[in-house]
Parts: structure tokens; sequence; C-alpha cells
């Protein structure tokens, strides 16, 4: 019999079958870097079994490792932690589970190889990546966070950080982890040796960023052990106050989990608070971006008025138009001309 090693179901359906399940599925993230040799190998191994789980998630394997976020049945609870300790690459791998945990984080398993876990666009052969930053526990880095003498830095796009961060955070303004690690470097060349604290979601961003500092001359580099979800999980098992604001930004279908009841962000159409992040219904733009309800209804998903005209374009005419932007340049240069009229009010 042969083995499937990708899915070739419509997204639809699979969104329908999710929905229909009458099981618990649990949400969970773990990243490794390590050595994989025969790495088309190794991914079909993988995905072979966790779909024979039932495994829906979004998974990249690199020669450097693994990066995955998964939710898996409950009645496969065992045999999921059981087949990754069975592997000498992932033995004794730190789990984080989803703080805001949903049946439908995802509808369907990728198992990806790339060639990096986390697309940094650094050379990692100029700089020696093990030479991370200090690793704080989420106490240690409360205790920390509010302290004049520290900086702290979230070291996630700025669509992430929008809807949530640490009340004393820097959140840079930049679409990629690439242009942030350099900015950084950048704005804080005069600051080497005060202490930095750098955080993102779940600890892997930060891994890279501690390691490029430090190469760089900083001193004093900390990184949050386990990012956001770990603090979140940690404070309230603590009994404590938050000193993070809003929500976690999380890359499912979710797109978001509540760490305290603020919202720290406005609807970009009519800027009432709001902190749902939502795609343009317009198949060639696809911008992630804050919609209230209300505006959801008035502009149909959309983020502005052009790309509301364009779902309504005759079908013949929208498959023309897809297909002129259809390219990686083509839907950025669609974005970036409508990204300045996004904020209507």
């Amino acid at each position: 019999m042969t083995k499937v090693l990708h899915n070739i179901i419509d997204k639809e359906f699979l969104k329908q079958q999710v929905a229909d399940e009458t099981f618990e599925r649990f949400t969970i993230s773990f990243y490794r870097y390590v050595r994989i040799e025969n790495l088309q190998e190794f991914r079909d191994m993988l995905y072979v079994k966790w779909r024979e789980f039932n495994c829906l998630g979004r998974v990249y394997v690199a020669k450097e490792g693994i990066n995955a976020q998964m939710n898996v049945p409950e009645h496969y609870r065992e045999a999921f932690f059981e087949f990754i300790e069975s592997i000498d690459a992932l033995k004794e791998m730190t789990y984080r589970f989803a703080y805001e945990d949903s049946h439908s984080s995802f509808y369907k398993l990728t198992v990806t190889p790339k060639k990096k876990i986390v697309a940094d666009g650094l050379d990692d052969d100029v700089f020696d990546v093990t030479n991370v930053g200090n690793h704080l526990s989420p106490l240690q880095f409360h205790d920390l966070v509010d302290r004049e003498d520290t900086i702290v830095i979230d070291m996630r796009n700025h669509y992430e950080s929008e809807v949530g961060h640490f009340e004393t955070a820097i959140c840079p303004d930049v679409d990629t982890f690439r242009e942030e690690i350099d900015l950084v470097v950048e704005d804080f060349a005069e600051k080497k040796d005060e202490k930095i604290l750098l955080y993102c979601t779940g600890g892997i961003r930060c891994e890279k960023a501690s390691a490029y500092l430090k190469h760089h001359g900083f001193n004093d580099v900390n990184q949050l052990q386990g990012g956001i979800i770990n603090y979140a999980h940690t404070i309230k098992s603590a009994g404590l106050k938050p000193k993070y604001h809003g929500k976690n930004f999380v890359f499912d279908e979710r797109l978001g989990e509540r760490i305290d009841d603020e919202v720290v962000s406005n609807c970009h159409q009519c800027g009432k608070p709001c902190d749902t992040h939502t795609n343009c219904k317009n198949d060639i733009c696809h911008l992630l971006f804050i919609q209230c309800p209300e505006c959801a209804t008035k502009h149909e998903g959309c983020c502005t008025p052009e790309c509301t005209e364009v779902i309504h374009l005759p079908k013949a005419e929208n498959e023309k138009l897809r297909q002129a932007q259809n390219t990686p340049n083509g839907k950025r240069t669609f974005k970036s001309r409508l990204r300045p009229k996004l904020k209507l009010y």
C-alpha cells in the first residue's frame, strides 16, 4: 500500500471535517536546533506517523532542526509523545502548550523541508549561532521587565506586538525579523553594556537574535525562556498579575490567544478598540489587518474599498487580475500600494 506523503484534500472540506469532530484536541508547539541528516527521509517519516495520529499543524524541518506548531487528538496524546521520544534528535523535547486552546487551531497537516526553521535572512556562517544570551525563567523575566536599568525589546513583527506586548517593551515597526535584528543593532549601538531583555512568541527567534547581538558586541543579552507562551502559563500558575497586556499573536487559525482582558489596539478601519486580526478576503491581497465585526460587515471582510471592488468583479475578470498578480512580487506590490490607505479613520 502506497504511503500518502502530502495532503491533497480541498481546504473547505478539511475545515468542515475538523468542525464535525466529536473528540478533543490540544495545541502544542516545539522547536529544536539539531543537525538533521537525510532531511527528506526525516520529513516523510514525521508526516506518515503524524497523519496516522490524525495530527494537524504546520511543521518546518531543515538540516538545522525542527519548528512545529500542531494540534493533536487527545486520545493520541500518549502515542504522540512516545513517538517523538523514540527519535534520537528529538528526545527530551521542551513543549509549549497553548495558553488559550482551540479545537480548530489547524485544519490540515503540512511538514515542509526548508533551508532554515525560521526565515531570519541571516548568514549563520559569520557568527556563532550557539553563543546565545542568558535564558531567564518567566519569573526572573517578570521581576526584571519593568526595572529602569533594563531595555526590553519585542523581537516580533509589528502586527504581532500591535495586539499585545510587555508594558515596558520597545516594539519596532517592522515587517520581518531580519529588518528588526538589523534595526536593533543600529539603534542600540550606544547601549551595548546595558541589560537587554528579548522576548518573542515561543523563544525560537530570540535564540538567533541573542547570538547575533552578542556577535555585535552586546555584553548583557538575556531572553525569555519559552517566550510569551511559557510566561503566560507560569504567571497564571503563580497567581501573579501579568506584565504582558493584550493578546499573544499565534501563527494558526486562531491568530491570537488572550493573555489578559486589555485591548491595546484599534480597528484599522474605524478606530474603535479591537484586537481581532483577519486576512483580507481579496485573494490577491490577503493582507493581515485588524478589523472589528461592524467593519467586517461593512467592508465585506476586505481591507480597503479597492479590495471590496475586486471581490465583486466578474469571475473571468477577477481570475485575470489574480493571474497578473500571482507572483511573490505581484502580491507584495498590491499590498504595499494599499497599506497606506488602510487606516481610514
